[in-house]
């Protein structure tokens, strides 16, 4: 099997770490598309290995938790069978983020469903990379209310929900 040396894999590192497409990536480093996704795989599994191991004990004073939405393949109603033949993944997915409102360091972030399982999960998670008491602020999304119970248990945590309104004061 062909292995990309140092510098090459340093290369297509780089390239995707400013940003570049792909497909731009091929053309700039003569790697093939194969080759630049499988080392984007194990990039980002050494990478999120590094960030469960290193993201402990962590002294964050002010923590800000959202969700973002986006899809794998196609949004859920347009799923069709060939669609979950080819990737059963498809459809919604949800980007769950923990943000230090102060450094901008994210100790932690989930992929998965919007609902209270995962919101718990994503919380638990959380709560076990801190080593302090924490201001802990989300949206108004209700799944974070029962997630912060299960996960901090009532202690360790000020919790407040901030909900915009929106429109003519």
């Amino acid at each position: 099997m062909n292995r990309l040396d140092s510098d090459k894999r340093a290369q297509v590192i780089n390239c995707l770490v400013e940003g570049c497409s792909i497909r731009s990536i091929v053309r700039m480093t003569g790697v093939s598309k194969k080759c630049v996704m499988r080392l984007l795989v194990e990039a980002g599994a050494v990478a999120s290995k590094y960030q469960d191991e290193a993201f402990r004990n962590l002294q964050c004073h002010r923590i800000q938790v959202d969700e973002l939405w986006a899809f794998i393949g196609a949004k859920a109603k347009n799923v069709t069978p060939e669609i979950t033949a080819k990737n059963p993944n498809a459809g919604d997915i949800w980007l769950w983020v923990a943000i230090d409102a102060d450094t901008k360091l994210v100790p932690c972030w989930m992929l998965g469903g919007r609902d209270a399982g995962v919101a718990s999960q994503f919380l638990y998670d959380l709560r076990q990379r801190l080593s302090n008491r924490v201001q802990l602020t989300s949206d108004g999304h209700r799944a974070y209310v029962e997630a912060v119970d299960y996960a901090f248990g009532g202690m360790n945590i000020d919790y407040a929900m901030l909900v915009k309104l929106y429109g003519e004061s």
